[in-house]
């Protein structure tokens, strides 16, 4: 049992230890991904140990103490997406309904054929904006149906996975499908008027993930997160950035996103709200997003049933309350993230004036 637990013992440290290099390989990078079933593995070798073993003997002290090491660094990671951490937005106080605005975000799966599944959830929950991701020409000839309740639309079909439509009840402007790193990869970049006349700055996105089959390198992901995220930095419009980012969000390159960009997470303090993959119970991770500026608070988020995609809808209801937002604080940026920033950026040969600013005067 011993040299059993020891080899295990050695894994977790190697799985623990990887996401900590720079290298952008998609084995290294994917590690960051399933700390949620590291914790729950290193729990059971913990447990292992401590009954099967001789915890008096130096060397299974060494591997407990390895393993307890282990557990408390990926739980540190997870700790902010639990109850037991303060909310990072605020709790809506006031949610006049002029002033909300509801977003579902949906990866709908390219061959799935579950459209009404999502129909029936637009139809209950009667988002103001919903996006999907990886709808090709099948899917836009299924919501069609939608246009007459949300008339306002940016359509973008393609049957390489990276297709993008987003339908509004809410006016839409300056409306842009733009490919920020590559060349089948787009993203949608729009204002969105709310019921009271205050406008929102909104960046919809779906970067490639790493992976054998796709990039080999989370490179480009990165590079299209973080390039958004300088684009944002200066600006003192209210901006929401959602979609199916293949990225979790504790990994560090969505925390140098969170700092970069100075946008929150409503879901620090609130849950993890697991959206993929929605068929393994015990392969989930947050890899579908939504962040907004300090000029809202939350009313309600969830994860919805699914419709049949790997993916399951988020749902987020947020409230414009500017003036609330100077006490709300995200995390912060040092000098060492902007340099860090301005390496993965020219590795792509990509400037945040590259991202549209819908709404703004001058460039970003």
């Amino acid at each position: 049992m011993l040299p059993l637990i020891t080899v295990l013992v050695l894994l977790l440290a190697l799985v623990t230890l990887l996401p900590l290099s720079r290298s952008a390989h998609w084995l290294v990078r994917g590690m960051d991904f399933p700390r949620l079933q590291i914790i729950a593995l290193a729990a059971a070798l913990l447990v292992a140990e401590l009954v099967l073993l001789d915890v008096g003997d130096a060397w299974v002290l060494a591997l407990v103490a390895i393993t307890a090491l282990c557990l408390a660094w990926h739980a540190a990671w997870i700790l902010p997406y639990t109850p037991l951490w303060p909310h990072e937005v605020k709790a809506a106080e006031n949610a006049g309904e002029d002033r909300q605005l509801c977003v579902l975000v949906s990866n709908v799966l390219t061959p799935n054929r579950g459209a009404h599944r999502l129909l029936e959830l637009v139809s209950e929950h009667q988002p103001d904006v919903l996006v999907t991701l990886e709808s090709d020409q099948w899917w836009q000839d299924q919501l069609e149906v939608l246009e007459a309740r949300m008339p306002y639309s940016v359509k973008c079909p393609l049957d390489n996975l990276y297709g993008m439509h987003l339908y509004s009840r809410l006016p839409l402007d300056e409306q842009e499908v733009r490919y920020l790193v590559e060349d089948d990869v787009p993203s949608i970049h729009t204002t969105i008027e709310l019921r009271s006349g205050d406008k929102v700055r909104a960046h919809f996105l779906h970067p490639a993930p790493p992976s054998p089959t796709e990039n080999p390198e989370s490179a480009e992901r990165d590079a299209e997160l973080i390039v958004v995220a300088r684009g944002v930095a200066d600006s003192e419009q209210p901006i929401i950035v959602t979609g199916d980012l293949n990225d979790v969000a504790w990994s560090a390159t969505t925390r140098l996103f969170r700092k970069l960009s100075g946008l929150l997470d409503p879901r620090v303090g609130r849950g993890v709200f697991n959206t993929f993959h929605a068929d393994y119970p015990f392969l989930r991770w947050p890899l579908d997003h939504l962040f907004h500026s300090r000029h809202f608070t939350v009313l309600d988020i969830r994860r919805l049933p699914s419709i049949g995609s790997d993916h399951f809808p988020l749902l987020a209801r947020l409230v414009f309350t500017p003036e609330a937002h100077a006490p709300q604080e995200g995390l912060r940026a040092q000098p060492a993230a902007h340099e860090r920033a301005r390496e993965i950026v020219a590795d792509q040969d990509v400037s945040k004036h590259d991202v549209p600013n819908p709404g703004e005067d001058g460039d970003p």
